[in-house]
């Protein structure tokens, strides 16, 4: 299975949402690549430390790798452009499209979708991140615009919390994390791969 995580504005979780896939398959599956196709090289940076339980690798190492992984997940450079997304649709199973609940955001979201639709790609969705606490009805609010939309969602939001922070600096994933909230944030993307999955 090939999962595809990319957007149109930076600072959605893209990367966060990435590791975690990777986690949650590694976890259920097993037999994981995570490919860093970002300029930034976010995932590089988080598995610097040698402590992710699966392999990291820069997108031009990755040809001569994927015959040996079953699945795949791949963390895209921001703001791809028409060629870019219909390739990169056209090359895997799922393409999860991460967003934060903000005007902003859900604008570079939407250009995302006008070009997969007029791709006509359908295997998609949508995922809200970096979600505040309630009582802000941010999700929320954001949760019903997409559904209104027709866009389609996962089932859960991923909620805002400073253990993906630590996680990132700490080179792990959020369940290694010593915090309050890391399991919560676990959770949250347990529950979206679990999804993820239904697309194999």
């Amino acid at each position: 299975m090939i999962v595809t995580v990319t957007s149109f504005k930076g600072g959605v979780g893209k990367t966060t949402t990435a590791i975690h896939l990777a986690s949650y398959i590694h976890e259920t599956k097993g037999n994981v690549l995570l490919v860093d196709g970002d300029p930034n090289r976010s995932c590089l940076t988080w598995a610097q430390h040698g402590l992710l339980p699966f392999q990291v690798v820069d997108e031009k190492a990755a040809p001569k790798l994927f015959r040996k992984f079953e699945n795949i997940v791949i963390d895209t450079a921001a703001r791809p452009q028409y060629d870019e997304l219909e390739a990169l649709s056209q090359g895997c199973d799922l393409l999860v499209l991460p967003t934060t609940p903000d005007s902003l955001a859900i604008k570079a979201l939407s250009l995302t979708v006008n070009t997969l639709k007029a791709i006509k790609s359908q295997h998609y969705r949508v995922l809200l991140t970096i979600v505040p606490p309630k009582p802000t009805k941010d999700g929320e609010e954001a949760r019903e615009m997409l559904t209104e939309a027709g866009l389609p969602l996962f089932s859960t939001n991923i909620r805002r919390a400073i253990a993906f922070q630590r996680a990132a600096l700490q080179g792990v994933p959020v369940y290694q994390v010593k915090d309050s909230r890391s399991m919560d944030g676990w959770q949250d993307y347990s529950t979206v791969g679990k999804e993820v999955l239904t697309y194999e």
